[in-house]
């Protein structure tokens, strides 16, 4: 028992220091016990194999598609809109929206679902995301106490009235102890955030970062001034002939950057879009849409000559091609040579779109520049031989993090299928009728995203997954077999209990709160309501008092755990989007816990008397 309460001290400790990683702490802490042969490796290992860890898995994956298709995008901006510029609007908005969405969904799931969204709103607003993905998470776990299926620990309470003889609770019974926790969590949030969550750190990459984004390179280079769409129909006399047949640039000089293929089934979920560059072998088939730049004249001429079906939307979507800038090196073999005779096409699959010369940008006649060092060019290709260009320093040098703009390209096209794949995970976690665990519906979903094609690849997928939060409540997972197989949490428990039944109901109401609300800090919400509840129940026979307000005061404190990052999934899961220390946690979680558990002594009673 000593031995577990000096690592645990330990442990926590460190997490406040915030001077060693979260998740190699908790491993520490996990190789001590088993060291020390309180934990067996099969116990310490199985947090790693908990369905909590699992699920937080695949959520990650599924929030990483519902970013990458752009979904959060649309999701955050309909928020914004009701937010109408207000901060404070919109950090309500979060606040509820979450909160309603927790009170059927896990907490772990709705997280998953809305910090994506947040992510996206605060990106948009300027906004750091940790003023807030802290209050989000919190929210989850406040809306979970608004019926019965919100959170475990309500079902766990649900189970020793019955088990007792006691009257069940209703679906809706948790609604006034929910909508009372919202508000206090509303009242106490909105100044604490204000205060520790809202500081400005340097922000990477926003300020005195060379980086353009994609969008600033093709207005610099004024790509969709002169640019067109069109498509192929069966009246088009150009179907089914090459690029090289056309000869487009001596003929009209104009130039087809790109060759598009557009495929939908009838309900407009399942699409994909093709890409592919245009070069002399290209064909150009029946329902292609040709992207094509020049002089508005010419372009108009050849469209018409050739029956072509013009198309509203005049600009680039980036997908699986994108733009770089790469600047020649004064030792480069290309300098004084024509572009023409320079390789990109035949060697790297690559198109030059324009040259930037001091504070001249060429765009016309490419095929007749000789280059010089310290050119800049806009280089067109795949993604993949874009990175393949980083490979010959000593002819030039790739601007910017190509790999890094792939990453935040979003695919719009998929953002229906991954809707709803997305609502098709939450009816099955929701629905009893609907057989499948709330584990295996996350799988489900994840795999759909990674093979119908909501990210670019499956390492894509890998990368939207935080490894320091999964270890961190792996590792910490069995430290509540550590305490239950020493007698350290009964000993606890039991102890502050007893000692406080004989100062009256209100004062014993307080005590299982606040030490539910302690030991859920270190062990699972679940866990922890398991075990406070029949300790619950018994004080409360012994003092011949109705158990309804004692329960309920089990599961307020085993929900309410917001004072460390590994005291539910939530917590951890927007630790590293957040840049939250231990201590953040501590400064806004804390008081909240504290708050609702004072508040809370005195409303119970009034709720469900004694």
């Amino acid at each position: 028992m000593i031995t577990t309460l000096i690592v645990l001290g330990l442990t926590i400790v460190m997490f406040v220091i915030g001077k060693v990683r979260s998740d190699i702490v908790a491993l520490s802490a996990l190789t001590i016990l088993i060291l020390s042969g309180i934990l067996t490796p099969e116990e310490a290992l199985s947090g790693f194999s908990s369905t909590v860890v699992i699920m937080m898995v695949g959520l990650f994956v599924v929030g990483g598609a519902i970013l990458q298709t752009g979904l959060a995008k649309v999701a955050s901006q309909k928020i914004m809109k009701l937010a109408s510029g207000s901060d404070t609007k919109l950090f309500l908005l979060v606040i509820l929206v979450t909160a309603f969405i927790g009170a059927f969904v896990s907490n772990t799931g709705t997280v998953a679902l809305m910090m994506p969204i947040v992510v996206s709103m605060a990106a948009q607003s300027g906004t750091r995301p940790g003023r807030l993905l802290m209050p989000l998470a919190f929210a989850s776990s406040l809306g979970g106490m608004l019926t019965l299926i919100g959170t475990p620990p309500n079902l766990v309470i649900q189970e020793s009235l019955t088990a007792n003889g006691y009257e069940p609770l209703g679906f809706f019974s948790f609604t006034p102890v929910g909508l009372i926790a919202i508000a206090i969590g509303i009242v106490v949030l909105i100044p604490l955030s204000r205060i520790f969550l809202y500081k400005q750190k340097d922000a990477k990459g926003k300020k005195g970062n060379s980086t353009k984004t994609l969008d600033e390179l093709a207005e610099e280079y004024n790509l969709n001034k002169d640019l067109r769409r069109y498509r192929i129909t069966e009246k088009s006399l150009v179907k089914n002939r090459t690029l090289a047949e056309l000869n487009l640039r001596s003929n009209f000089g104009l130039t087809i950057v790109e060759i598009r293929s557009e495929k939908a089934d009838k309900s407009g979920i399942l699409k994909n879009v093709r890409q592919s560059l245009a070069g002399p072998d290209s064909i150009l088939s029946v329902d292609d849409i040709i992207y094509i730049t020049g002089d508005s004249e010419k372009i108009n001429k050849f469209a018409r000559e050739n029956k072509l079906e013009k198309m509203d939307k005049n600009s680039i979507d980036f997908y699986d091609i994108g733009i770089a800038e790469i600047v020649l090196m004064p030792t480069s073999r290309l300098i004084g040579t024509k572009l023409t005779e320079a390789g990109f096409r035949e060697r790297y699959y690559i198109n030059v779109l324009g040259i930037k010369r001091g504070n001249e940008y060429i765009r016309k006649d490419l095929t007749t520049i000789k280059l010089q060092s310290g050119d800049v060019l806009l280089v067109q290709g795949k993604w993949s031989n874009i990175a393949d260009l980083e490979k010959e320093e000593t002819d030039w040098v790739v601007l910017g993090q190509p790999e890094k703009q792939a990453s935040q390209v979003t695919l719009n096209y998929k953002a229906p299928l991954a809707a709803v794949i997305m609502v098709a995970m939450i009816a099955m976690m929701v629905f009893d009728f609907i057989p499948v665990a709330p584990v295996t519906a996350v799988i489900i979903a994840g795999l759909l995203m990674v093979l119908l094609g909501c990210f670019r690849n499956v390492e894509a997928a890998y990368k939207t997954i935080n490894w320091e939060s999964i270890v961190l409540i792996a590792a910490m997972m069995p430290m509540s077999t550590a305490l239950d197989k020493t007698g350290t949490s009964a000993m606890i428990s039991q102890s502050l209990v007893s000692a406080l039944g004989s100062m009256g109901p209100m004062v014993l109401l307080a005590g299982i709160y606040f030490t539910t609300s302690l030991l859920t800090m270190f062990i699972s919400n679940t866990a922890t309501a398991v075990l406070m509840a029949p300790i619950a129940m018994t004080s409360a026979l012994q003092i011949g008092a109705s158990p309804y307000p004692f329960l309920f005061a089990v599961t307020l404190g085993a929900s309410m755990c917001f004072a460390s990052p590994f005291a539910t999934p939530p917590n951890a899961l927007v630790m590293k989007a957040g840049e939250y220390s231990f201590g953040d946690y501590v400064k806004v979680g804390l008081p909240l816990q504290i708050i609702i558990g004072v508040i809370m002594t005195f409303v119970l009673p009034l709720l469900f008397p004694f």
